[in-house]
């Protein structure tokens, strides 16, 4: 498989060929993300590719949607406090300028972070940390990757 899920990452999921999918949820997909300079950083996807914004989904649709944001965001919460005692909190945002799919982020932060970018938003981190190979996602993200899915499955539906 190359990265041809990347350019449909809905539907490669709905597939099950997006190798990047923790677990189905009950409005869409718990996802690794792409980059781990924040290790444990995930996203939800919605499973409707056509849904471009929140308001785009029917209320009980947007409603399981923000549950499972909320599933997937304590989900990461227990997985990173577990596995690194600089866990400080998570950070969730829906913000859609990129990608125009539905989707939420969901960012782990740390005391270890860099003292001016600690309390800033993550789109402010150097360039590199967004392209740089030694902060892709990869093999060595394996025990944070099991440990949001542990989470998110103790957490239920």
């Amino acid at each position: 498989m190359g990265d041809d899920w990347r350019a449909d990452r809905i539907g490669s999921a709905l597939r099950g060929e997006n190798p990047t999918v923790l677990r189905r949820l009950d409005a869409g997909f718990a996802v690794i993300g792409d980059v781990q300079f924040l290790p444990g950083y995930a996203v939800l996807l919605t499973d409707d590719p056509a849904v471009q914004r929140l308001s785009g989904l029917p209320r009980h649709k947007r409603l399981a949607f923000l549950s499972d944001m909320d599933r997937l965001g304590e989900a990461v919460e227990r997985a990173c406090e577990r596995l690194d005692s600089g866990f400080r909190r998570v950070n969730l945002e829906i913000l859609g300028n990129t990608d125009g799919f539905l989707h939420a982020h969901v960012w782990p932060r740390f005391t270890w972070e860099p003292a001016g970018l600690v309390g800033r938003p993550v789109w402010l981190y150097p360039r590199d940390r967004w392209s740089d190979e030694r902060y892709a996602l990869g093999p060595r993200h394996a025990a944070v990757r099991e440990a949001i899915g542990e989470e998110l499955d103790r957490l239920g539906g």
